[in-house]
């Protein structure tokens, strides 16, 4: 059961309404996610206009979703792991062993998103205050002084839904159960 209110169509506030209506028909259904942030809709506008500017980046699909995924696992955020995982599944075409390393938090076999999820996972973990080691590993990946600010944007927008997932806890939408985690809360806060 959700912490917060899942608003809908009917009772969402004014200004979220046609962003729902859009977001349903765009994926064919209201994840849930939207319908907690809906609850502030400056929230959902944020959430919305970030995920379009995130989809810009020089980085590749995969290699956002590796950004995606490698957050929702360290903030412990079963909704975010699951609906990206569906992503990379369906639309970045990351193969299930990487996905499942991903989920794991575990070491991935492709050496340039082995580098991302890496990278992600040092950003989140040192607040952004990176070791030299850490940077230079990522350009020696084959990465540029861009792409490191689009891991930080990544990380941006995955801890604006990890937070408020976390915060709600709404269930997982049904078209999402087949990708469920229950993995382990974070440990970049320890």
């Amino acid at each position: 059961m959700s912490r917060l209110p899942l608003r809908s169509h009917d009772d969402a506030p004014a200004e979220a309404r046609p962003t729902l209506a859009a977001a349903e028909k765009n994926n064919g259904f209201l994840p849930n996610l939207l319908r907690v942030l809906a609850n502030a809709p400056v929230a959902l506008e944020t959430y919305l206009t970030v995920s379009g500017i995130n989809a810009r980046a020089s980085l590749t699909l995969a290699e956002r979703e590796v950004v995606q995924i490698t957050a929702a696992a360290t903030h412990g955020c079963g909704f975010c792991v699951a609906g990206h995982t569906a992503i990379a599944t369906k639309k970045a075409g990351l193969d299930a062993d990487t996905i499942e390393a991903l989920r794991q938090r575990q070491p991935v076999g492709d050496a340039r998103l082995a580098a991302v999820a890496a990278f992600t996972s040092a950003v989140i973990a040192m607040r952004g205050q990176v070791a030299d080691a850490d940077l230079a590993a990522f350009k020696s990946a084959g990465f540029n002084d861009q792409q490191a600010l689009e891991v930080v944007l990544g990380v941006s927008l995955a801890t604006l839904c990890n937070f408020a997932n976390n915060l709600g806890q709404p269930p997982l939408n049904p078209q999402l159960e087949a990708f469920r985690w229950d993995g382990p809360a974070s440990v970049a806060a320890e």
